[in-house]
């Protein structure tokens, strides 16, 4: 490897560290304007575009143990956010369903977190908002493997 290739590599090694150390810090600092934990938020996103799941396909989805998710929906169920229900097909088994109050609650969540970033979007220069409009393209082209 030339010195040059070395200096490329290096400085791709030290982009690549800044990166993920930035986004864990504004992933960090979204989580803060949650008005309830991640985890949540989560399952109640899952639950407003899937419609109505078991705690086994929620936890799949999810990526966590079934006890766990079924913590999770109880704490949901006790703030009157989700709703359990028969399952149509089948009697044995219950689906989770987001209950209206639950969808508004996300959506304001959302609407908080949104408007904090939107703010400090707009604190940046035009020339500075271009840069940012161009690095998102980046990130989702790096998120979706592209």
């Amino acid at each position: 490897m030339s010195n040059t290739e070395l200096a490329s590599a290096l400085e791709t090694d030290a982009l690549t560290s800044e990166l993920r150390a930035v986004l864990g810090r504004l992933v960090r600092r979204l989580r803060r304007e949650h008005r309830f934990p991640l985890t949540q938020a989560s399952v109640l996103a899952v639950l407003e575009q899937e419609g109505p799941l078991s705690i086994s396909e929620l936890a799949a989805i999810e990526s966590v143990r079934p006890q766990s998710m079924s913590q999770t929906i109880a704490e949901l169920e006790a703030d009157g956010l989700v709703t359990r229900r028969p399952d149509p097909d089948d009697g044995r088994r219950t689906r989770i369903a987001a209950t209206a109050f639950g969808r508004i609650t996300l959506e304001a969540d959302r609407a908080a977190r949104d408007g904090w970033l939107s703010g400090k979007v707009q604190a940046l220069s035009a020339e500075e908002q271009e840069t940012l409009r161009e690095a998102v393209r980046l990130m989702a082209r790096l998120a979706d493997g592209s």
